[in-house]
């Protein structure tokens, strides 16, 4: 299948949108530019709990019934056939494969990354996966499963999914699935504190655990999880993605998966607004991901057509968006071999995740 965005798909942006040029990833930026730019920002040199709460609650204020009616009319877009077999390919190549169980096994981790590189064995056409995503423990499994395959490891971090612990533990939880090689770590932030207003907390906890992603040579790339289920309003959605870019996230994510609701297309939108303005005041462009409650391709489409809508083209890659997921490689997979052949695959076809 062709990796070429069809023109279909890429008209479906804003009149006259172009790709954004090529710009800075947050991983390029050091410490001192990190806290730079958020001092430029916030207007404040002491970036404390005050500055924070003075810029974050500055911000506009999301409207709920524009962001809900927005994703819902984003929910229609339909997608031909050509524009559709792209946006399988895209989906598969986005996909962090998941599994995050008490019960996982290093088979169960083993067999999960043989499907993230080739999700369809008997097509070589189909893409690989971007990553498979486990707990801390099973870092090396997937590393040695996956060495070679350009399929990256990501680990969950800093006492997922509750964010409950000291900085110190949390920090301890990063730096040994850094140095165990994952390439990334999805961090989870301390609802808590964000919640009461401790602004600045959040910001330090994010700042520790990035000097760790890169201490001692490593390069490990920051996804923020927001866990927006309990974050109750699109505004706040809307301070901490801002909280979390001017930290220094390469991502910010939208769940754990551990709460509902999860991801959904409304939140998702608010996200990429946030990313999409980012990107305009400071030139550092940052991704997102949803994650949780994304099961079928129908609804992933939904998600590719707004991150071109809300975002633009620059972000319809896997460096700049993904998926947090389990079960929607395997619907993916059945839509490509329908659309390939005419014929729909039941469930059994495919491997259980």
């Amino acid at each position: 299948m062709s990796t070429t965005t069809p023109s279909s798909v890429r008209e479906t942006g804003p009149a006259g949108s172009v790709a954004a040029p090529a710009t800075p990833a947050a991983a390029d930026r050091s410490a001192a530019e990190i806290a730079e730019i958020a001092r430029s920002v916030t207007g404040s040199a002491a970036l404390d709990d005050t500055a924070w709460r003075r810029y974050l609650h500055g911000l506009p204020g999301v409207d709920k019934v524009g962001a809900d009616g927005r994703a819902a009319m984003l929910g229609t877009r339909s997608v031909k056939t050509t524009s559709k077999a792209w946006a399988l390919d895209t989906i598969v190549r986005m996909v962090d494969l998941t599994t995050l169980e008490g019960a996982d096994t290093p088979g169960k981790v083993r067999a999960l990354a043989a499907k993230a590189v080739r999700p369809e064995p008997d097509d070589p056409t189909c893409p690989s996966a971007a990553a498979v995503c486990v707990y801390n423990d099973m870092v090396p499994v997937a590393v040695e499963a996956l060495a070679g395959t350009g399929v990256k490891v990501a680990a969950v971090s800093t006492a997922f999914p509750s964010g409950r612990a000291s900085r110190a533990v949390r920090l301890a939880d990063t730096r040994e699935a850094v140095e165990a090689g994952a390439d990334e770590i999805d961090m989870v932030i301390d609802r808590g504190a964000f919640l009461s207003g401790r602004y600045g907390q959040v910001y330090d906890d994010i700042v520790a655990v990035r000097e760790v992603c890169r201490a001692n040579g490593h390069h490990a790339h920051l996804k923020v999880i927001l866990e927006t289920g309990e974050l109750a309003t699109y505004d706040n959605v809307r301070r901490a993605s801002w909280l979390a870019m001017l930290a220094g996230a390469d991502f910010i994510k939208t769940s754990t998966g551990k709460v509902s609701p999860a991801a959904t297309l409304p939140v998702t939108v608010v996200m990429l607004e946030a990313v999409r303005d980012f990107l305009a005041l400071t030139g550092v462009q940052v991704g997102v991901k949803p994650a949780g409650g994304i099961k079928t391709s129908k609804d992933a489409i939904k998600y590719l057509v707004a991150v071109n809508e809300v975002a633009g083209a620059a972000w319809l890659d896997p460096d700049w968006f993904r998926f947090g997921a389990s079960s929607l490689l395997n619907d993916v997979l059945m839509q490509r071999n329908k659309l390939a052949t005419g014929t729909y695959w039941g469930p059994d076809y495919v491997t259980v995740d």
